[in-house]
């Protein structure tokens, strides 16, 4: 040991299956310092699980992993209880947060987490992996607010990696904040906003049934991928009107 923090290791692990009665049981619930995971009630088929976050962070160095799992025929909707924030730590690493995804065919996950804020001098990097069967179901959203009230954001790269079948379906990357390459905040990407997010809605009916491509107010956008796949992107001056919007077409998609 040197002596020097390298911050929290942390994961959370969440599966999903059908019970046999029309419902979804979670053989596995996990979750270890500050990825707290409550299972709420629910109604229906579906189950609800929320990350509570135990702990501040993530902070400079911090790792953490969120890993969920749903089979076939289960439904299962996660969420948190709060905004995540991430800040400055000890040491002058960038903290890191992974999520791994996995839908299986007849599987339905709904990701719809509270807002990621970057503090001044954070630096986060989140990276997505989502891996789909043909016939899976998913609803995905990310929020992300550069600063607090007021402050400057630190520097935040966000990536996000869908596969279906093994094939790329939608592979992306954005990095903002201090020491992220020019034009984040220009015309072309931000244009001095700082809210962004995305909705990515998955149903195999889009196949047959395509939606069309079409601007959703002055700074959102809807595009149909190659795939039975809708992406949603917009920016907005502040996370209440980036929510408004992406929830107005998920509602429209619904």
């Amino acid at each position: 040991m040197d002596g020097v923090s390298r911050g929290v290791r942390a994961a959370a692990r969440i599966v999903a299956r059908g019970d046999g009665r029309c419902g979804t049981s979670l053989p596995v619930l996990e979750g270890e310092g500050p990825l707290a995971v409550r299972r709420t009630r629910a109604s229906g088929d579906e189950a609800r699980v929320l990350l509570v976050g135990a702990m501040s962070g993530p902070l400079g160095g911090d790792h953490f992993t969120v890993e969920a799992e749903v089979a076939d025929g289960a439904r299962l909707h996660l969420g948190s209880s709060a905004a995540t924030i991430a800040l400055p730590g000890q040491t002058k690493e960038e903290a890191h947060y992974e999520l791994r995804l996995d839908v299986a065919a007849g599987g339905e996950l709904h990701w719809l987490p509270e807002q990621l804020i970057s503090a001044r001098g954070s630096g986060l990097t989140v990276t997505a992996r989502i891996r789909l069967v043909s016939g899976a179901r998913l609803v995905y959203r990310e929020e992300q607010v550069l600063g607090r009230f007021g402050e400057e954001p630190g520097r935040l790269t966000s990536r996000l990696a869908v596969r279906l079948d093994g094939r790329p379906l939608l592979d992306q990357e954005l990095s903002c904040g201090p020491g992220s390459p020019g034009g984040w905040d220009g015309p072309a990407v931000l244009a001095g906003h700082r809210a962004l997010g995305q909705l990515l809605v998955v149903r195999p009916e889009f196949a047959d049934t395509p939606v069309a491509a079409g601007p959703l107010g002055e700074y959102a956008a809807l595009c149909p991928l190659a795939g039975p796949a809708v992406l949603v992107t917009a920016v907005a001056p502040d996370a209440l009107r980036l929510r408004h919007v992406l929830d107005g077409a998920l509602r429209d998609l619904s």
